[in-house]
């Protein structure tokens, strides 16, 4: 019997991108709405009580609107919005992060896709921290460029009709809403300096987090933490020095829910960076958001993936 999904917030880059992934498949059952009535609460309510599982690809407040119009549904809820990555209840979805995520997972009510930036990050550092190759409270810059499709409508618009710069920083004050969670989920203690970006191209993202080479902490070293925590991952590859060119570029693995980690730099030098390649909209959204799905419904965790 198929699995009834409804997808509040369908409209949007992120919704958009989950229905193409969940329509053609036989054991999912899409429940829609009206596009006239996606707003109306009695619409959503319905919805919501038809479906076994509903994704919320909203807004913050909107999602946490949702959340209250679901209450006492059995319905299951994966929020594709920041409105609970931190919240007590909810199950962080980054299948990737710990082995008993999955079960996890696959047991939850309530679960909350990560970020992209957040993905990115929280995929070097844990297994660093977690390993002793980074202390919970060194001190720590984060520097990221993702596509503009991250920006949401209004900034898709801005490069689309051409008035957008070709690429800017950002979230300047240090106030960038995939903090908490980067520092929640990967167990650092000391608030990273964050320097997110945006370039003029739709999809992709590159996440970087360098560091100094000392006490131990050697190229291969870092290298090595990461294939252990990531053996036998479906989605996330820590490429051997042999696959790393001179250039990493952020577009590389748009259209996939691939997550590629590589260390890069000299031991000589006492400088390496670790970098991060994913799709924004993939593995840092809707992609991640299927893989969740399909393993709270039991399917094949690469199914539409």
């Amino acid at each position: 019997m198929a699995h009834r999904v409804f997808i509040d917030g369908e409209a949007g880059t992120t919704g958009l991108q989950i229905r193409d992934r969940l329509v053609d498949r036989a054991d999912i059952e899409l429940i829609q709405i009206d596009h006239e009535r996606r707003k109306d609460p009695d619409a959503r309510r319905e919805a919501f009580a038809a479906a076994d599982v509903a994704i919320l690809c909203l807004p913050d407040e909107a999602a946490r609107e949702a959340v209250t119009l679901a209450e006492g549904m059995a319905v299951r809820l994966i929020d594709a919005s920041s409105a609970h990555r931190v919240a007590e209840g909810w199950i962080f979805g980054f299948p990737e992060l710990s082995a008993a995520l999955p079960a996890a997972i696959s047991e939850a009510r309530r679960l909350s896709n990560p970020g992209c930036y957040s993905t990115g990050a929280i995929s070097i550092l844990a297994p660093l921290i977690a390993a002793g190759l980074i202390e919970p409270d060194e001190a720590l810059s984060i520097n990221a460029v993702s596509g503009y499709t991250g920006g949401g409508n209004a900034l898709i618009a801005e490069y689309r009709d051409g008035t957008a710069p070709d690429h800017f920083i950002y979230a300047l004050t240090q106030g960038h809403k995939h903090l908490p969670e980067i520092m929640r989920h990967s167990g650092l203690t000391a608030r990273p300096v964050f320097a997110p970006s945006v370039g003029n191209f739709a999809q992709g993202m590159a996440v970087q987090v360098p560091l100094h080479l000392h006490s131990g902490r050697t190229l291969n070293r870092l290298r090595e933490a990461l294939a252990a925590h990531y053996d036998g991952a479906r989605f996330v590859r820590v490429l051997t020095p042999d696959e790393l060119g001179a250039r990493i570029v952020p577009t590389a693995l748009n259209d996939t829910n691939m997550l590629h980690l590589s260390v890069n730099g000299d031991d000589t030098a006492g400088c390496a960076t670790v970098v991060a390649v994913l799709d924004n909209l993939g593995k840092g959204a809707s992609g991640a958001a299927v893989q969740n799905l399909n393993l709270m419904i039991g399917a094949d965790e690469g199914a539409g993936l």
